[in-house]
């Protein structure tokens, strides 16, 4: 399988997978322009999209590619049934395409019938989790972006993280300013400057090293809950996870 990320709008990714036989499918279609582009660029058929939830930013595109491509199958939360799907899935679907399976599993905290789509080593998991970060939540409560977290924490370390926006180094500069201390955290924060400064792109990330340098997945360290004030003695994970999200977002 074949891994492209097309750029859209200021900072979001759109992705396409694609086989052997220049089969794609595309996942989160925020606008259709450039996935049209990057379908010819690399001389593509597409044969499905995958929808994580219902914001413009990832469906705003779907009818027009819809119409170009009319035999293309849409799949989708119930949250994106207005937005053009052809199937509506649900957790614990299984999705043939590609000639690979796609497993689907609720992830809801950003909004409430978020999905991922994992296929190994890829993770589409839209506005879930970040490289250095995790998503807003708009729609469902910390505890459950804490559990939906930790759901993808269950995969293989060398599962690819594909995520939908560039939000590393603004991630990686609140947890240094947050835990100066860290090296790795410090260290990464350095790769990833450089890296942006030449106008390249910090995902797909690993789950490995999403282990090392996200915060959000470091609620267990000691040395984080020291620099937070947390009793561990009365203080249950997700809420050192809430802390740490309501921390990100006054940032």
């Amino acid at each position: 399988m074949n891994l492209i990320s097309v750029p859209a709008f200021r900072d979001n990714y759109i992705w396409l997978l694609s086989n052997k036989e220049k089969q794609c499918a595309i996942v989160d279609p925020g606008e259709a322009s450039p996935v049209i582009e990057a379908l010819a660029k690399y001389q593509l058929s597409p044969k499905a999209i995958l929808l994580t939830h219902h914001h413009n930013d990832h469906v705003g595109g779907v009818k027009q590619l819809a119409k170009r491509y009319p035999e293309i199958i849409i799949y989708g939360p119930q949250e994106t049934e207005q937005c053009g799907i052809t199937h509506t899935i649900q957790s614990g679907d299984t999705i043939s395409a590609l000639g690979s399976n796609f497993s689907v599993f609720s992830v809801p905290g950003h909004t409430l019938g978020h999905v991922a789509y994992y296929t190994h080593p890829y993770l589409f998991c839209g506005d879930t989790l970040f490289s250095a970060g995790c998503g807003r939540i708009f729609e469902g409560t910390p505890k459950q972006m804490f559990e939906s977290i930790n759901k993808i924490m269950l995969l293989p370390d060398d599962t690819l993280i594909c995520c939908a926006h560039e939000y590393t180094l603004s991630n990686l500069e609140f947890a240094h300013q947050l835990w100066p201390e860290d090296i790795a955290i410090k260290d990464y924060l350095v790769k990833v400057r450089q890296v942006r400064g030449k106008g390249h792109s910090t995902v797909p990330t690993t789950l490995k090293l999403e282990r090392t340098i996200n915060l959000f997945l470091r609620y267990h360290d000691i040395d984080l809950q020291r620099k937070l004030s947390i009793n561990t003695d009365i203080t249950e994970d997700w809420q050192i996870f809430a802390q740490l999200r309501d921390l990100k977002d006054h940032y």
